[in-house]
């Protein structure tokens, strides 16, 4: 690439089909969140965890709505910070973009943290960091390829999660019908009832619960490289967060009914240590026993990993890319490769998630929750940032104009921003999350504080 960038080296090219946005989409929200911490949120509110995805759902649902509807009236690339920007002001829009940016970096490190656990399962002795950093690497150079050969990765990545659950799902109902080992559809009331634990246990798990939605969003972020944008992007909402909803309520409660939940414990994926625990599938080999659904599912939470890691890593070289687009990062992150691929910026945010490898080094156990408690902050952050902006946008632009609109505008922001504080409020009732919703507004002010630097060098200039 030259050093003067032509016009087609300064701008990222339409190659994503409506099939690629919807399993980018589902490549983010299927991921640790389902096949890890559900064992976390099982744990903590029982069988009522049903509801609160059904909850999280309908609200994460709204939210994309959102989004969608800014997306498909005006597809960009780097969206958040965008609308951000044009539609509230200079601030909100630096703030959404770094902030985004922040959040999927975390993301990423959570699911390079976890990605050393699985692999451990077949190789204990090899250490965690070992095996983030190789994926770090592998990830890192499939997205400075073409955005067509990222969407056609990623689609087989997701689309193997998506069969795995539905083989899930189908080898569940088979062992329910044949009661083997115990499975039973009453194991959702026995062990303590569908609802132990109260009312705010359950509304704690909605915190869990929202993690796992996290992703979905980037459906947003891929409207600037969609071929049809005004006609995928709203497809792709609709579709998309029916299936995740099937999946997840679905697969999680085919767990409880084949286990009980009370038993599923929190060491490890529940879709491996139930097949485990129950020895169903057992066959000997030359190399010893070999517990068959359990070693294919944790294949598949393994590749959900990695899945998720490499939208990350997709959709923060976007994000850079948008910043630097808009003065709110160094135009350097708007160089391309022949490829059309944001080059460093996506090797700026591989370097940045390179952290999750020397805490996996330093200090192994543990390294996923505290990245994660982060994580759902920042999300939170991220989330209000878009239903507010949103509510600004309709109010600045002809409805008429619009082909895919928000249901129950405007009622629908305010019962958004009211369940998002409301996480925020059951966060600072858990001693592993209350630290999280302290770093929120540090986390405002450093960039207010950089924002303000940013400002004073332009006028220097």
């Amino acid at each position: 690439m030259s050093q003067v960038a032509g016009k087609e080296e300064t701008k990222l090219k339409r190659g994503l089909k409506n099939r690629h946005i919807q399993m980018i989409a589902l490549g983010g929200a299927i991921g640790t969140g389902l096949f890890y911490g559900s064992a976390e949120s099982i744990a903590l509110v029982g069988p009522a965890i049903l509801l609160a995805y059904l909850l999280g759902g309908f609200i994460i649902y709204l939210i994309m709505t959102m989004m969608g509807e800014m997306s498909t009236h005006e597809p960009v690339a780097g969206a958040f910070s965008h609308f951000s920007y044009k539609y509230w002001g200079e601030f909100p829009g630096f703030l959404a973009g770094w902030n985004y940016w922040f959040l999927y970096i975390l993301v990423s490190m959570a699911e390079l943290s976890v990605i050393g656990i699985y692999i451990q399962v077949w190789f204990p002795e090899i250490p965690l960091w070992v095996s983030s950093l190789t994926v770090l690497i592998i990830i890192t150079i499939i997205n400075l390829f073409s955005i067509r050969i990222y969407g056609e990765f990623e689609f087989w990545f997701a689309l193997v999660k998506v069969l795995a659950i539905m083989l899930l799902i189908a080898l569940g109902a088979y062992l329910i019908i044949t009661g083997t080992d115990g499975a039973s559809i009453a194991n959702l009331w026995q062990h303590g009832g569908f609802f132990p634990y109260g009312v705010k246990e359950f509304l704690l798990s909605l915190v869990i619960v929202m993690f796992s939605f996290g992703g979905t969003e980037l459906i947003g972020i891929t409207a600037g490289e969609a071929d049809d944008p005004k006609k995928s992007i709203p497809k792709a909402i609709k579709q998309v967060i029916w299936r995740i909803l099937l999946f997840y309520i679905l697969s999680i409660a085919v767990l409880m009914i084949l286990h009980p939940w009370n038993e599923i414990g929190t060491d490890g994926s529940p879709f491996v240590i139930i097949f485990k625990e129950m020895g169903f599938g057992i066959v000997n080999t030359p190399l010893g026993e070999i517990n068959i659904p359990a070693t294919f599912f944790n294949i598949v939470v393994l590749s959900a990993a990695i899945s998720v890691y490499n939208s990350g890593i997709y959709s923060n070289g976007r994000m850079l890319f948008g910043l630097a687009e808009q003065g709110n990062a160094p135009k350097f992150f708007m160089k391309l490769n022949r490829n059309s691929a944001p080059v460093v910026a996506i090797l700026f945010s591989s370097l940045c998630t390179l952290i999750a490898v020397v805490i996996n080094f330093l200090v192994p156990e543990g390294a996923f929750m505290r990245i994660m408690s982060l994580a759902v902050a920042a999300a939170t952050i991220t989330w209000g940032l878009i239903v507010i902006v949103q509510y600004k946008f309709r109010k600045q632009v002809d409805e008429k104009s619009l082909t895919f609109k928000v249901p129950f505008y405007p009622i629908s922001n305010f019962i958004a921003l009211a369940f998002l504080a409301l996480l925020l409020v059951m966060m600072t009732q858990s001693g592993s999350m209350v630290y999280a919703v302290i770093v929120i507004p540090i986390w405002i002010i450093v960039l207010y504080i950089g924002f303000r630097v940013k400002k004073r060098l332009e006028k220097r200039t």
